[in-house]
């Protein structure tokens, strides 16, 4: 699902943020991604959710080398991806349930599809009171949570999650945490950024911790 082979990323002219990382995941796969601030956990997602390139080294992604894949593929390949921005990125003018809900329409399902499943999901992520609302009368831990729902509505075949669970309280992040390893048990491929030592200790979960440009796993 994941294979990155010597693979280095500098934006611009700058020092390689990225220096010589290469790790593979297969289907059904969890793992955490630990780092410093500024190691380059949040680049290494965005490459592989196909927002940057590689400056050298080999990228791949469903067996897709990143580097090769055009502008015209990218969409088909993204609706196979579920991504937890740290931004949230969600759409200011939809509601909760519409943000939640926009992966399923992209895909072409009809609201009487998925309109219990996404009631379902908001009820689990302490939201189904929230549906209407629109995103700027939420607060940062509620916005977090909208758009993990938003990311695993459609089941996808990759999970990449960046510091989710860093805007809630312990208790949410352990709820958050199930949801991650229920959609995993389901066969998703899950990659997890996060500083939460003690979400990673309860779950005993494998872990790629990345320092000095480089992966090491633990």
């Amino acid at each position: 699902m994941i294979e990155l082979n010597s693979v280095a990323l500098r934006y611009g002219q700058g020092t390689d943020i990225l220096k010589d990382v290469s790790f593979k995941m297969q289907r059904g796969d969890f793992r955490f991604l630990t780092g410093a601030s500024g190691a380059g956990k949040s680049t290494l997602l965005r490459l592989l959710f196909l927002a940057l390139r590689p400056s050298r080294g080999q990228a791949l992604i469903f067996g897709e080398n990143v580097a090769q894949i055009s502008k015209s593929e990218l969409p088909m390949i993204r609706r196979k991806l579920g991504v937890v921005f740290q931004d949230f990125r969600l759409v200011g003018h939809l509601s909760v349930f519409d943000n939640v809900a926009l992966p399923l329409r992209v895909a072409g399902q009809r609201p009487e599809a998925y309109r219990r499943d996404v009631g379902d999901l908001l009820d689990w992520v302490g939201l189904k009171n929230k549906a209407q609302e629109l995103p700027e009368t939420l607060s940062g831990g509620e916005k977090q949570r909208v758009a993990i729902a938003r990311a695993v509505v459609s089941k996808p075949e990759i999970l990449l999650a960046d510091e989710p669970t860093g805007n809630v309280d312990h208790a949410m992040g352990k709820r958050l945490l199930h949801l991650f390893l229920e959609l995993n048990r389901l066969g998703t491929t899950v990659l997890l950024a996060t500083h939460d030592e003690q979400l990673i200790a309860e779950t005993r979960g494998k872990v790629l911790r990345l320092e000095n440009g480089k992966v090491r796993q633990i």
